[in-house]
């Protein structure tokens, strides 16, 4: 269970205790938000605002416990990154690009070092996703891939509750059109309805029907192709410390494995330095053993989306099946297991990693792995 959420029957909100009982609440005191949009105060008014329309919201009260727990910790954490991306233009008006991105980043983070003993690794990923998503049924008509966004995001999250975090954002501040933007939520659960995506996943004729939908811009959902691929490639996802030589020891023993890690060694290239020469190295011999159509393992950390997207262009333009296998061990493991590697790495640079991690979400590949353990 996680704490502080407010019980049945009273469900009574204890801002105080929150208040005190976490350090970064107390961060967003006196970030500005814009007026236009946000005349209630700073960031901690409007936070504590939201949890209060959250609490009223019948809607929410008659959930199961769990879904009322996650939900209450996204409203908590839903602008946890403003601080950190609040800008005031010269204009005056105030911007947070972003914020909901690095929140995600920030909230998984947060629960994964300090709040493992109380959530699951489906519960916290679930959590963090409304935080990233929290926007989006107030966004959803200013975008021109509007549908893919609704799609993806259906994947993580059930939309009618996305759609009830939105709303207690909404009557959790200040505005002058505050019945437009509940008009356009409104708008947002209907789309979903229709598009079967409301309380369940979007259901893709298969994974590879999945897949190939996000991978390409003009995908259509029904659309079912064909698997042509000529060979399997594996791409190990994890932070330093998270046992990915193990686990490659352990599944896949005759496999060649791509390491950055022993192509730094063999260059004799720190990891500081510019890793320009092993990258090149690294994408050369995986390009042998695409054209080869070898079966092959690449081993890095491979925590940001974009570069894993770079490999997995090169994999697809000779054919091949992309397998992510993303590893997470507990927090404090991470650490007791990088202690114990030869390259030795600091946990300053560890919690750098996660702070900028994009953990791999399901259709990123033809096949997503995760292996966590407790």
């Amino acid at each position: 269970m996680l704490p502080l959420v407010p019980l049945s029957p009273s469900f009574s909100l204890n801002w105080d205790e929150i208040n005190a009982a976490y350090d970064w609440v107390q961060t967003l005191k006196g970030v500005p938000q814009d007026p236009i949009y946000h005349a209630e105060g700073d960031v901690w008014i409007h936070t504590r605002m939201v949890l209060e329309a959250l609490t009223e919201l019948p809607a929410w009260r008659e959930l199961a416990s769990e879904a009322r727990e996650e939900l209450f910790w996204a409203a908590l954490m839903h602008d946890m990154a403003k601080p950190a991306c609040t800008e005031v233009q010269p204009d005056g008006r105030v911007t947070s690009r972003n914020h909901s991105v690095k929140g995600e980043r920030m909230a998984r983070q947060y629960m994964w070092e300090a709040m493992a003993a109380f959530t699951s690794f489906a519960q916290r990923e679930r959590i963090a996703k409304l935080v990233r998503f929290h926007g989006l049924p107030l966004v959803l008509w200013d975008k021109r891939d509007g549908e893919k966004m609704v799609l993806r995001a259906s994947q993580h999250v059930r939309m009618d509750h996305l759609a009830l975090l939105a709303e207690a954002d909404v009557r959790g501040r200040i505005c002058e059109d505050q019945q437009g933007l509940l008009d356009r939520i409104d708008y947002f659960r209907e789309y979903c309805q229709e598009r079967n995506c409301y309380q369940q996943p979007f259901a893709f004729p298969s994974d590879l029907a999945r897949f190939h939908y996000f991978y390409k811009d003009d995908a259509h959902p029904s659309y079912e192709p064909f698997d042509d691929s000529l060979l399997n490639v594996t791409m190990m996802v994890g932070v330093p410390g998270a046992g990915k030589d193990h686990w490659i020891q352990q599944n896949c023993p005759d496999l060649p494995v791509i390491s950055l890690d022993a192509i730094r060694k063999e260059l004799g290239v720190k990891p500081r330095d510019n890793q320009g020469r092993v990258l090149q190295l690294a994408k050369e011999r995986a390009k042998e053993y695409l054209r080869s159509q070898t079966d092959f393992v690449w081993n890095a950390t491979n925590i940001i989306r974009s570069r894993r997207r770079q490999l997995l262009d090169l994999a697809m333009t000779y054919k091949a099946r992309v397998r992510i296998v993303y590893l997470e061990p507990p927090y404090a493991t991470v650490f007791a297991q990088n202690r114990q590697r030869e390259a030795v790495v600091s946990e300053k640079v560890i919690r750098n990693f996660i702070s900028r991690m994009d953990l791999p979400e399901a259709w990123e590949a033809h096949e997503v792995r995760y292996e966590i353990k407790d």
